[in-house]
């Protein structure tokens, strides 16, 4: 196996987003476009920041206007840092509020775990390895 680092999984996840595994929430509220990639992907892209590192699964309310436009996915890594691969995704003034760690489900997802696992696949097709799935306990 070769060794990756951080930057090689950061590269490997943004190459694997597509229309394909954006998210039908996001995608009814704005099509998916090559240039704002991760648009829709952070549920899944945090579940697999979480299978490599560990750590918190974070989730936030993303508001726009005083409305509440869906959850916001992100890390919180066994040392504490909190990892967001996908913040730029909000390019329409939103803001994240009410964070909070969860719970990563056991087993297959309940929501998205056909869109997870093909981007996990596609990852895999950049790095050749990830470790299996987290399950939580």
């Amino acid at each position: 196996m070769i060794p990756w680092n951080l930057l090689d999984l950061d590269k490997a996840i943004r190459a694997s987003w597509a229309a394909d595994t954006c998210s039908p929430d996001d995608l009814a509220r704005a099509s998916w476009q090559s240039g704002n990639p991760a648009w829709g992907h952070c549920d899944i892209t945090a579940l697999i920041v979480n299978d490599v590192f560990g750590g918190d699964l974070m989730v936030g309310e993303v508001h726009l206007n005083g409305e509440q436009h869906g959850f916001h996915w992100w890390n919180r890594l066994p040392s504490g840092v909190e990892l967001d691969l996908t913040h730029e995704q909000f390019q329409g003034g939103q803001t994240v509020i009410a964070a909070r760690v969860v719970q990563r489900p056991p087993g297959p997802l309940p929501w998205r775990w056909e869109e997870y696992l093909l981007l996990r696949e596609r990852v895999i097709e950049h790095l050749g390895h990830l470790p299996e799935p987290a399950v939580s306990g």
